[in-house]
């Protein structure tokens, strides 16, 4: 069974997903960074594939994605990185998220193909057009065990929820507001209620809220509502600024800091 799905199943409530930048802040960082996340107790990762325009992305991300271009990380050398992890104990799921251009330009079977060779479970790919999708890229996913996530915004009829929540088999991401990822967004009503309208859907997909996720108190207030919430521009700040040799405490010091361990 796909590790997301299992994750899923066995984990309905305050589900951590970590992003951060393949190749960044080193070319070699990719699988230490990864390790790290999973020793610290994040629930999944988003790797992201460096782009030269990453349109929904905040200046954070933007910056991590020029800065991992610069050291040359490329969709191939993600790859080259990725192989073996599994057979050294990474067990955590794991997406990519990206954009279609680098995809296409690996040639999108033998990308597909490679995802599943390294043990890749599903993809985000916010510009991939939803008819294209279902036309040419939901049987290829599929094919290679590839689970879809979709974006959502406050926006989103809920007519076109629904489509989404039909076409997806990982999650829905859904994006506390309108604009580029790593806004400071306040939990304020609005965003409350918009997220609390989203259960009422009867959704058959799980729900992760993304987009200025920052600390405990966003986490909670996201998760309230969902299955839990996603973190990332803070995250790449918190490697921006940590050296390597202390990284590993720092990212464990950060996972427990936004979702603190229950006290027995």
């Amino acid at each position: 069974m796909n590790r997301l799905t299992q994750l899923f199943q066995t984990k309905t409530a305050d589900v951590l997903n970590v992003y951060f930048t393949a190749g960044f802040p080193q070319l070699d960082d990719t699988v230490p960074i990864l390790k790290n996340l999973q020793d610290a107790g994040a629930d999944l990762v988003e790797i992201g594939m460096p782009y030269s325009d990453p349109v929904a992305d905040g200046e954070t991300i933007q910056r991590s994605n020029q800065q991992a271009l610069d050291n040359g990380m490329t969709v191939e050398r993600l790859f080259e990185q990725l192989q073996g992890i599994r057979e050294q104990g990474i067990t955590l799921p794991i997406l990519l998220m990206g954009y279609l251009n680098p995809v296409v330009q690996f040639g999108a079977e033998n990308f597909c193909r490679q995802c599943q060779a390294v043990g890749v479970d599903g993809l985000i790919l916010p510009d991939l057009p939803l008819e294209v999708f279902e036309r040419e890229y939901q049987p290829l996913f599929a094919r290679y065990g590839l689970k879809s996530v979709f974006l959502i915004t406050p926006q989103t009829s809920p007519a076109r929820v629904r489509q989404l929540d039909a076409l997806a088999d990982g999650f829905l991401y859904l994006v506390a507001a309108a604009g580029t990822t790593g806004q400071q967004t306040e939990m304020n009503a609005d965003v409350d209620a918009y997220l609390a309208r989203t259960p009422a859907l009867g959704l058959r997909n799980p729900t992760l809220v993304g987009f200025g996720i920052h600390d405990a108190a966003s986490f909670q207030a996201a998760s309230r509502h969902t299955t839990g919430a996603i973190i990332g521009s803070a995250f790449i700040r918190l490697l921006q600024t940590t050296p390597a040799e202390t990284r590993k405490a720092a990212i464990r010091d950060f996972v427990t800091a936004v979702r603190p361990v229950p006290v027995a």
